[in-house]
């Protein structure tokens, strides 16, 4: 299903796998033969069915995920895909004024998005950026001691990676909001600049890193009341995010 030279056996293992979900030939095409020519292995799905039998073969490094795919709704595929799977995701959008789609899809749980028409060089850089994130948090990742913590009627525990609501009703969280969330609980009541929020989660900066103005977006909506006008995630102008609530271990 790749398009590279399977003679290798060594250089295939250790190349990134790159799932490419896209309906589109001439951009499968395009992008394919970019992804293989610089040190990685693109796998190639046109559906969603194809794109979930391609994961359940061997999970991928990375996907890149048209979002208009025919019959298939590709932020449907990343809502389903989120409940298996934190594996990093790129977007792709088909017009600028779809933000509406770009929008819903980091909520969703995506990672990144690129818009037609887009340089083959831009997305090449993305996509390394995610893979260097993830293999940083392979190699180093953040030591905590786990903890079950209460705040406002929720629970957390860090333990089993579940968070519960005041209702009972347990809440899907992403590595990334986990990691997020982990560093809030641990200093409650102090504000904590953006940069102090990158190292916690062990995200790194770079020119097309969003990560952690979607988390802080994606934690607001699951845990506010009103994610529009947050009271317990609060901006602190000039300095960066306040965790606005009294935490208890538990």
């Amino acid at each position: 299903m790749g398009m590279i030279d399977v003679s290798n056996d060594t250089l295939i293992r250790k190349a990134p796998r790159i799932l490419i979900v896209d309906d589109d030939p001439a951009m499968q095409r395009l992008i394919a033969e970019c992804i293989n020519g610089h040190n990685m292995r693109a796998i190639l799905a046109s559906n969603g069915q194809a794109m979930f039998r391609a994961i359940a073969a061997r999970e991928p490094d990375l996907i890149i995920l048209d979002l208009h795919l025919g019959t298939d709704d590709g932020l449907d595929l990343l809502r389903n895909l989120r409940t298996r799977s934190v594996v990093p995701v790129i977007l792709i959008t088909g017009h600028r004024r779809e933000e509406i789609d770009r929008i819903i899809g980091l909520e969703l749980g995506a990672d990144d998005y690129i818009t037609k028409p887009f340089s083959l060089r831009e997305l090449l850089a993305r996509s390394r950026a995610l893979l260097r994130r993830r293999s940083m948090d392979t190699l180093h990742p953040v030591r905590r001691e786990e903890q079950r913590y209460a705040f406002l009627g929720w629970q957390f525990d860090q333990r089993a990676r579940q968070l519960t609501s005041p209702t009972g009703e347990t809440i899907t969280i992403t590595k990334g909001e986990f990691a997020l969330l982990s560093a809030f609980v641990t200093a409650p009541r102090r504000p904590l600049s953006r940069e102090h929020l990158l190292q916690a989660t062990r995200v790194h900066e770079d020119v097309y890193d969003r990560s952690i103005d979607v988390q802080i977006l994606r934690l607001r909506r699951k845990l506010e009341i009103d994610a529009s006008n947050p009271q317990l995630i609060r901006t602190e102008r000039g300095v960066g995010y306040i965790f606005d609530a009294d935490v208890q271990l538990i």
